[in-house]
């Protein structure tokens, strides 16, 4: 996992498509029929703590529900989800973004619509599920993602609401400086230069070929690249259009991945190799090693999608 910062290294440029406005409405959190409040192990993000919630995530999983807490089936994922951050009793923190409100937060993780949940681990962001899902399945995908915080090692428990600010009053923390040219890119990234972020991994991945942070920040960075300006109905007619065609199927796999639909990135390019000539085989698997990084080595779709690689490679 990369390491995070102190602001979000999140690109920002995307925007969201708020569909669950013209669905059923519940009643606000808190209100009898609505999503609980937040409290315990729930907090709710603005734009000026989101930066805090994403260095936490150095310290404990942190487990983000981006939401119109208004809406029916959101406030439905928004209780499930909470239930589950008072079982997990600490394990997880359940960082909850109002879409609506907080619309320059929610664009930072480039998701297509709402509800969407997504992990931060270490500052970077693992795209978990978008939709409803039942609650069985939501236990089997924290634990997941608890498996992958533990490899990586974050292993700190989240406070319980009011204890955080009374830790903070016993000692400020001292945030870690990030190694120089991890810095310079995530400086270049603030200011939307991604060919300067890309240059900068470029050289610490020279300078240190072991250094898997760098890897996979360069790997994000060029997914920001390739969708820059996509029109993501474009590309998916594109490559309905042509299923042979490599690079539309490379395209629109590419926009799967950056709106959290991580399994249909991977199963659209696994799916081009059997029957392959040697030039689309090298490039779905550069390509998808590139998607390896950006979701993390550890998450357990990864080492699914690589086993399946290695037979249609072999």
């Amino acid at each position: 996992m990369s390491e995070a910062n102190s602001q979000s290294s999140f690109d920002v440029r995307g925007a969201v498509d708020l569909a669950a406005l013209n669905r059923p409405k519940s009643p606000p959190p808190g209100e009898p029929g609505g999503a609980p409040s937040a409290g315990g192990y729930v907090v709710d993000v603005t734009d000026e703590t989101f930066a805090q919630v994403v260095q936490d995530s150095t310290t404990y999983p942190v487990i983000v529900l981006l939401w119109i807490p208004t809406d029916q089936a959101n406030a439905q994922v928004g209780a499930d989800l909470g239930a589950l951050a008072d079982e997990y009793a600490g394990r997880f923190l359940l960082a909850r973004v109002d879409a609506e409100a907080y619309p320059q937060v929610v664009a930072a993780f480039q998701v297509q619509g709402v509800p969407t949940v997504v992990a931060v681990l270490g500052g970077q962001p693992v795209p978990l599920f978008q939709g409803g899902a039942p609650v069985e399945q939501m236990r089997d995908v924290i634990d997941q993602v608890l498996a992958a915080a533990e490899a990586n090692g974050v292993t700190g428990r989240a406070p319980l609401a009011g204890e955080a600010a009374a830790t903070a009053e016993v000692a400020e923390p001292v945030e870690e400086p990030l190694p120089p040219l991890h810095q310079e890119a995530y400086d270049a990234i603030e200011r939307g230069d991604l060919d300067a972020a890309e240059a900068a991994y470029v050289t610490a991945t020279r300078q240190d070929p072991k250094d898997d942070m760098a890897r996979a920040g360069l790997a994000q960075v060029h997914l920001m690249q390739r969708t820059a300006g996509a029109d993501l109905a474009a590309v998916r007619t594109a490559a309905a259009d042509a299923p042979s065609d490599v690079d539309a199927q490379l395209a629109v796999a590419d926009m799967d991945l950056l709106g959290g639909k991580v399994e249909d990135a991977f199963g659209r390019l696994l799916d081009l190799l059997p029957g392959a000539d040697a030039d689309t085989k090298e490039s779905v698997r550069v390509r998808l090693l590139e998607y390896f990084e950006v979701v993390g080595t550890t998450d357990p779709r990864v080492g699914k999608a690589r086993q399946r690689l290695a037979v249609s490679l072999y």
